[in-house]
């Protein structure tokens, strides 16, 4: 079996070899573009790695991994539109490079190259790869809908924004895994642990992403510490202490006339004392514990399992 870092380079290398065509150009040139933007490819790499569960050849998921990548950067390119971020991976967003039109219609034959990539899977196992890819892309709008939803609203629960994450992020890493079972030639069964294990992986993943971004060191971390207090994001951490708080102490989670290093400190200090930190990280692990349960279950040699408990240990280990 191949190592994650080695399953990356064969992804690398598999995406410098597509040939988009050349016209219109400025049609396809964003696409090679955001393609080739790099990224930890974490989704493809799970295509691969659930295959090779069950299938020594790597190459046999190879499309469907393409396909999982071609659309996480198709919603990346829509995300950003919808965002207005000016900066993907430190460099332009497509729609800052070449305008709001020709991105949307540049993420739209992205996923057209998709569906591309997946008909080349194998007949026999065509039909089961569409239905997972398509509940699976379905899941992934359903919960951006979602949370561009939850900013205008003040009544967000805590099992909503689970719902939420769980949708917009984990559908992703679950449908990846399944995918890469299916054509891999795993039993139904299998292939439905490994989905729950990518989605439990995914929400813990998202959990651990709030945690650090009030708790995380910024150096190591790569985001800026406190930017969700700032901007009143709808967080774990903050629907929970919303919840805990006194009436006086939560307008201070939504208060906009404090500067930026007040609001992180005042509102920091109120998650400390509802102990919000705690309550966050065991949700986390509680899904974590829901990831190790499915792998535990997957009926192959256990000495095959040894990068999927690499994965849960990442997040542990994710630098606070």
């Amino acid at each position: 079996m191949h190592n994650p870092v080695q399953l990356q380079e064969i992804i690398e290398k598999a995406i410098s070899k597509i040939h988009y065509p050349q016209h219109p150009a400025n049609l396809y040139e964003p696409i090679r573009y955001i393609m080739n933007l790099g990224g930890k490819r974490i989704r493809p790499v799970m295509v691969l790695m659930a295959s090779e569960l069950f299938n020594d050849d790597v190459n046999i998921a190879l499309e469907v991994a393409l396909a999982i990548e071609t659309f996480h950067n198709f919603t990346l390119v829509h995300d950003d539109i919808m965002d207005n971020a000016p900066l993907r991976r430190g460099a332009q967003t497509v729609h800052e490079k070449w305008g709001s039109n020709t991105a949307i219609l540049s993420g739209d034959v992205m996923m057209v190259e998709s569906n591309k990539h997946l008909s080349k899977v194998k007949s026999n196992v065509l039909k089961p790869v569409l239905d997972t890819f398509n509940a699976t892309a379905q899941g992934v709008c359903e919960g951006q809908q979602l949370d561009m939803e939850f900013e205008q609203r003040s009544d967000v629960s805590i099992d909503e924004y689970l719902e939420m994450i769980r949708l917009k992020t984990a559908v992703l890493l679950g449908g990846a895994m399944k995918l890469g079972a299916i054509v891999g030639g795993a039993t139904e069964q299998n292939a439905e642990l490994l989905y729950n294990f990518g989605e439990n992986l995914g929400v813990a993943f998202q959990l651990q992403d709030d945690i650090l971004d009030v708790y995380g060191n910024p150096e190591k971390f790569g985001k800026q510490v406190g930017g969700d207090i700032i901007s009143n994001k709808k967080t774990f951490l903050h629907l929970k202490a919303l919840k805990l708080a006194q009436s006086d102490e939560a307008t201070l989670l939504v208060a906009e006339n404090l500067s930026p290093e007040t609001k992180v400190e005042k509102v920091t200090g109120l998650y400390n004392k509802y102990e919000i930190k705690q309550l966050a990280t065991a949700e986390m692990e509680k899904h974590l514990t829901l990831a190790n349960e499915a792998l535990t279950s997957l009926a192959v040699e256990d000495q095959k399992k040894t990068n999927f408990r690499a994965l849960v240990q990442q997040i542990l280990e994710r630098e606070h």
